[in-house]
């Protein structure tokens, strides 16, 4: 049987799609960083620019902090950056100037593989990205071939995508991303024999999500022919994150399959995340249950867990079936973009706002106004004619049309300042400045977590919170923890 590796997602993919990308912070990575060393991955799926922007507008983390300590815990392990299309953190269209500087600087902190998606699957787009970020110093290059359901995407289609991406020699590795966890066991059985077969030497991997309850069974299918799967571990798994690392590695075992891991680092990893998740109050991912409303919606799993959380945060989240139908209606209107990142964000968020607000195109985010005016590229199949035109000829769309392009880094250092270092010139070109200001004030981020510890922390904040309390005691046998106040 085959020989199966392991990409783990649960930091960045499980991150995103069961908490929101908010639940993990630097330390409770660096505390786990060892034990994933010892695990035996092929790669760590670390972080993405969208990431590195969440670290610093809600966490107060500086990323390339992030990623040099989290580099030196993890040394031999490769770390991953995912790209999704030319853009870095902004939604602007990047130029390949900044572009090759942020991978130049992501090398340099310790980013050693890149997987390479366009959002629209666009060949010669991809090889361009390959080019720049091979020139940029990275080392493992991965075309990111994204999985969508339309009349056009039969598996010809993808295998011939793959075969013009693998030949022409900017590519180490292709993986087929299905973020929407749609591959069924029986498309595997056909999909992936056809993409390995059109990638020659070049090795296949698989990267899906749990969303639909798919993603188990469609990886024991694949793995013959995509040797390489992407999974989580504990709670970061299943939701619409990956399937569970310590099922998966039973299940393909079991069928004769090898997977050369350390099996006591992997559990230890499990059961960290399981005791985190706990501490901190987040969601234990659990498979989905079947939905075939995902083959029309397709929402993604890190999207999916984005919007649960933002109508969560506005107690709303009762619309969400009123949302995801919308979704569908959206993403006709817009020529049927692959549900991936940004358009999972631009269909997401304008199907989001227009049933919150009742009236559809009422509102009409600067994103969608880009993506109608064509700045990412040309949809597989035409808008709707009414409202592309209701966009196109709002004051807004004007405007945006007469944007200039983006400065060059030589203006952008010019116009915020030379005093700062590459990596947080960079986070000040494509960020607001109040969150860089918060990010720097907060200082260094913490380097030690315990999730045994939480209880005792939230206790103590809540007491010392309380006015009028002068002396609190706690005791248990081998502990005692005594405070004072000052004199009032």
């Amino acid at each position: 049987m085959t020989d199966v590796t392991l990409i783990d997602t649960t930091v960045r993919d499980g991150n995103q799609s069961n908490w929101g990308a908010t639940g993990l912070d630097t330390g409770m990575m660096l505390q786990i960083a060892p034990v994933m060393e010892r695990v035996g991955f092929e790669a760590i799926d670390f972080t993405t620019s969208t990431h590195m922007a969440v670290a610093v507008r809600f966490k107060q983390e500086d990323p390339w902090e992030r990623l040099r300590l989290f580099r030196a815990a993890c040394p031999t392990t490769k770390l991953s950056f995912l790209t999704t299309g030319m853009r870095f953190i902004s939604w602007e269209t990047a130029s390949e100037e900044l572009m090759e500087f942020a991978f130049r600087l992501l090398v340099n902190n310790g980013i050693d593989r890149f997987a390479v998606m366009d959002p629209m699957n666009n060949v010669p787009a991809m090889l361009n990205m390959a080019q720049i970020t091979r020139k940029a110093g990275g080392g493992q290059i991965v075309a990111a071939l994204t999985f969508t359901l339309s009349p056009l995407h039969d598996d010809a289609h993808f295998a011939d995508a793959a075969r013009r991406l693998t030949a022409s020699g900017h590519f180490d590795k292709l993986y087929l991303k299905d973020p929407g966890g749609l591959v069924t066991p029986e498309r595997a059985r056909t999909l992936m024999p056809a993409l390995k077969a059109a990638c020659g030497a070049a090795p296949l991997e698989f990267h899906s999500h749990c969303t639909i309850g798919l993603g188990p069974f469609s990886y024991l299918e694949a793995a013959e022919d995509a040797p390489c799967l992407h999974t989580a571990a504990g709670p970061a798994a299943n939701g619409t994150s990956q399937p569970s690392m310590l099922n998966i590695i039973a299940n393909l075992r079991d069928l004769g399959h090898s997977v050369d891991v350390d099996d006591e680092a992997a559990a230890e990893m499990g059961a960290y995340f399981t005791a985190l998740a706990q501490a901190e109050g987040l969601q234990h991912g659990v498979p989905g249950e079947f939905d075939r409303a995902y083959f029309r919606h397709q929402m993604p799993g890190g999207m999916m867990g984005t919007m649960k959380r933002q109508l969560a945060e506005t107690k709303r989240l009762h619309l969400l079936p009123q949302v995801l139908a919308e979704v569908e209606k959206v993403r006709a209107d817009l020529g049927y973009p692959i549900m991936v990142t940004p358009f999972s964000q631009v269909v997401g968020t304008q199907a989001l706002l227009n049933v919150l607000s009742g009236e559809r195109y009422a509102t009409v985010p600067d994103e969608v106004t880009r993506y109608v005016l064509g700045r990412f590229g040309a949809p597989a199949m035409p808008l709707d004619p009414q409202v592309e035109d209701r966009i196109k000829s709002s004051k807004r769309a004007k405007e945006l049309e007469a944007e200039p392009k983006m400065a060059s880094l030589d203006e952008l250092r010019a116009r915020i300042g030379k005093q700062y270092s590459d990596e947080e010139f960079l986070l000040r070109a494509v960020m607001p400045a109040d969150q860089v200001d918060a990010m720097k004030a907060a200082g260094p981020a913490r380097r030690i977590y315990d999730p045994k510890s939480r209880p005792v922390v939230d206790l103590v904040k809540g007491l010392t919170a309380k006015k009028g309390l002068g002396h609190v005691k706690i005791e248990k046998p081998g502990f005692t923890l005594e405070l004072k106040g000052g004199a009032a």
